[in-house]
């Protein structure tokens, strides 16, 4: 996710011959000033006692004779960087998308678009986030049940293993609840059981992979490590999305992806860890309005790439003017229910 270095100077000094007894006492007094600076030099590079004469043993050290100009380190935007990264994105017909990207090492962010998402099934790590704060606040672990529903929910993003632990956690109001501890505030539960028409923002998943990424975080290391192990493990044929932006296999992810039944274009998601040359990037890319999944892929797959390029690509003042601006409305509908195919 600028500060001045300040520059120290010293002046100089320099000394002229006795010219006569008339000013002897001046250079008496002209010596043991010098003597001091001296002994404080002398003091400040830790090289051992000195003697108090008024006489100096040696002559002081010369003076500096340049000075450093005060420089201020520049102000990097990286919103604006992130703005220009996603030039190079294409953005067809009614889609639109967003992205939040985090630099795990220095803390830098970066955020592009603000509006609200389905999240289809990417909700089911927030699922799982609100089920073990529960658990922690209530003292408790898991039952088997509740961890083979979670390893299926997550690893394969089993619907029916997400419905089941929707319900036990109380459904929107519980998942409102937790996000409040969790740090979210603009992600709202999805009506009665639809789970997967939770409204969530970019910014706000990237909240949530921070707490399960993070170590300042609401979840214990017990339910981060938990959370992350399954993350890690996603089915092979679920391996797509931010994971694009990875250079190796050290990555976690949930993907989501529903077509909306009022409007037959699709959402979308994925959120997670990636590494990049020794680096660790936390990702979040909503979509909606792509005309297939596969488009929706795509769109996810370059907008990953270009988030993280906004911390590993130097140069970031490209010219480039593609149509990132393709930039429709919402689609009509939202609140209509869920496909049975939303996964």
């Amino acid at each position: 996710m600028e500060s001045s270095r300040a520059v120290s100077r010293r002046a100089r000094r320099s000394h002229r011959p006795l010219l006569s007894l008339a000013l002897a006492s001046v250079a008496v007094v002209g010596a043991t000033a010098a003597g001091t600076v001296y002994m404080k030099a002398q003091a400040h590079s830790g090289s051992g006692a000195v003697s108090s004469a008024a006489t100096p043993s040696a002559s002081p050290p010369p003076a500096t004779t340049t000075q450093e100009a005060a420089v201020a380190e520049p102000v990097v935007d990286f919103d604006e960087r992130l703005a220009r990264a996603m030039k190079s994105v294409t953005v067809t017909g009614r889609a639109k998308v967003s992205v939040a990207v985090l630099d795990f090492d220095s803390g830098d962010s970066a955020v592009h678009g603000g509006s609200a998402f389905d999240t289809a099934s990417i909700v089911k790590v927030d699922i799982l986030a609100a089920l073990l704060l529960r658990h922690q606040e209530a003292g408790t672990s898991l039952s088997a049940r509740e961890k083979a529903y979670a390893t299926s929910m997550i690893e394969n993003s089993d619907n029916a293993s997400a419905s089941a632990l929707w319900d036990a956690i109380g459904k929107a109001a519980g998942l409102d609840a937790a996000n409040r501890t969790l740090g979210l505030t603009g992600t709202e539960g999805g009506d009665g059981a639809l789970w997967g028409l939770t409204q969530t923002t970019a910014a706000d998943q990237l909240a949530l992979l921070q707490q399960v990424f993070g170590d300042d975080s609401a979840l214990s290391q017990a339910s981060r490590s938990y959370l992350q192990g399954l993350m890690g493990q996603i089915e092979a044929d679920q391996r797509w999305g931010v994971s694009a932006a990875a250079d190796g296999p050290g990555f976690a992810l949930k993907n989501g992806w529903l077509p909306r039944s009022t409007t037959g274009l699709w959402d979308v998601n994925s959120i997670g860890r990636v590494t990049v040359d020794g680096r660790t990037y936390l990702v979040a890319v909503l979509s909606n309005g792509n005309s297939t999944q596969a488009e929706g892929i795509s769109l996810v797959e370059a907008a990953a790439k270009a988030a993280v390029s906004v911390f590993t690509n130097t140069d970031t003042d490209t010219d480039t003017d593609t149509n990132a601006d393709a930039d429709t409305a919402a689609e009509a509908g939202a609140g209509a229910s869920a496909a049975s195919v939303s996964r």
